[in-house]
């Protein structure tokens, strides 16, 4: 492991100016540490940000929820507004690690987790090295990407939890030197492109203060399907919900490089409520499996059919 400094903050501000161009925000270090193990991270100094008085889960006045950056995800899963008002995000988080791992990740952490597979961590890749390729597409690649990837890259996005949160239209708060902003997360992840080692709509340096969400899904569900009953990346995942005026919000995990808004699935609900069938078959017409991961679309297409029955029963 590269040498580094490690700096810890208790201010908002100091973080954003320890946070050189060198330099790592640290949460509970769950996959940034596992990295930096595996020489694929190496930064000069970590800038630990636990102490920062950013955790902890409030409703504002509009009837907002906004979860603080460094709220634990065990303390997310189980907060009573989250499992009463989103319980497909509680199910997503408790799906995603074992009950240690939830214990230290944070949420903004989770959020900005790497997208990665096997050859990331082990051999020279785009996400590594831009213009090395992609050892994956002529290789080991039935759990990667059905929807949205390009030959630059068919890793698959990791986060669980994000997957629940961009069926809620959740919102990403940050700070930087020049002040705060926010960003949807349906704009937060980037497309893959022939960049896939640019990930995330942050500006520079900037630093997840926050996610908010609006409404409540007290109808909704997260299922997840792996390959190994313990802690593993999905296979393919869902979180569905029905919001307040009865519309259904769909989202996939383990299809694409970011998590995936089945919108076109949702456009077809609207006119057709209950074609679930039809609903899926749109949605994953755009679907380009490789070679040894075909299977992926009868297993979201069956998933997308069995959880909306559920749901919408």
């Amino acid at each position: 492991m590269k040498e580094f400094a490690y700096q810890r903050v208790v201010d908002v501000h100091d973080a954003l100016i320890a946070a050189d161009g060198g330099a790592r925000y640290l949460g509970g270090g769950t996959n940034l540490v596992d990295l930096m193990k595996d020489g694929v991270e190496a930064p000069t100094r970590l800038v630990d940000v636990r102490f920062l008085p950013l955790d902890g889960i409030r409703e504002t006045a509009d009837g907002r929820l906004v979860i603080g950056a460094t709220t634990t995800n065990s303390d997310l899963a189980a907060h009573p507004d989250v499992r009463r008002r989103y319980p497909a995000l509680s199910q997503a988080v408790l799906a995603g690690a074992s009950g240690q791992l939830r214990n230290m990740a944070t949420v903004g952490g989770n959020l900005l987790q790497r997208t990665r597979c096997g050859y990331f961590a082990t051999q020279v890749c785009n996400k590594r090295v831009p213009g090395t390729g992609c050892p994956a597409i002529a290789g080991e690649h039935h759990n990667h990407a059905i929807l949205g990837w390009t030959s630059s890259c068919v890793a698959t996005h990791p986060s669980d939890m994000a997957v629940a949160l961009l069926a809620f239209d959740a919102v990403v708060h940050y700070e930087t030197l020049d002040g705060p902003g926010e960003i949807p997360l349906a704009g937060f992840y980037l497309p893959v492109g022939d960049t896939p080692h640019e990930e995330s709509a942050l500006p520079p340096g900037a630093l997840i203060t926050a996610i908010s969400l609006s409404g409540s899904f007290p109808r909704s569900r997260y299922r997840k399907v792996r390959e190994r009953a313990s802690y593993a990346f999905a296979t393919v995942s869902i979180a569905v919900g029905i919001d307040d005026e009865g519309s259904v919000r769909i989202a996939l995990g383990g299809v694409a490089s970011q998590p995936w808004r089945a919108r076109t699935a949702e456009a077809v609900l609207l006119d057709n409520p209950g074609d679930f069938r039809a609903a899926a078959d749109a949605e994953l017409s755009a679907a380009e499996p490789l070679p040894s991961n075909g299977y992926k679309v009868t297993l979201a297409r069956n998933l997308i059919v069995s959880v909306l029955s559920e749901v919408c029963a």
